[in-house]
């Protein structure tokens, strides 16, 4: 006696279809890639030379990528070079201060608005 598991052979081409599908999925999960061409790899390649003194290639990759606004900006050679003159260790402090202080930032922005009136 033979026993048939589908009745015709679209089922079974679609059940197969659909099997491999995951199958292939799921051997894709495991293997993420980097992408090759990142913002923040120049910025720690100029790091790791420039703050090596203050910073590891750890420290180096949070900070620029704690600083992404500041690449994009083009002033990225700029907060590593204020990074390598601190006197304090490489931490997200140091990283924040010296992206503050550069180009059109280093002002501050512009002045707190008035505080509102008694009538308000």
């Amino acid at each position: 006696m033979r026993t048939l598991l589908f009745r015709d052979s679209a089922a079974a081409s679609a059940t197969l279809v659909v099997f491999v599908a995951c199958v292939l999925v799921a051997g894709g999960c495991g293997r993420a890639v980097e992408p090759a061409n990142r913002t923040v790899d120049p910025c720690v390649a100029t790091c790791v030379k420039r703050a090596s003194r203050q910073c590891s290639e750890d420290e180096c990759r949070r900070g620029c990528e704690f600083i992404l606004d500041r690449l994009l900006e083009k002033e990225g050679d700029n907060v590593v070079a204020c990074v390598a003159r601190a006197p304090r260790r490489c931490t997200d402090v140091v990283w924040a201060d010296c992206a503050a202080k550069i180009g059109v930032h280093a002002d501050g922005g512009p002045p707190a608005p008035p505080p509102p009136t008694d009538e308000d």
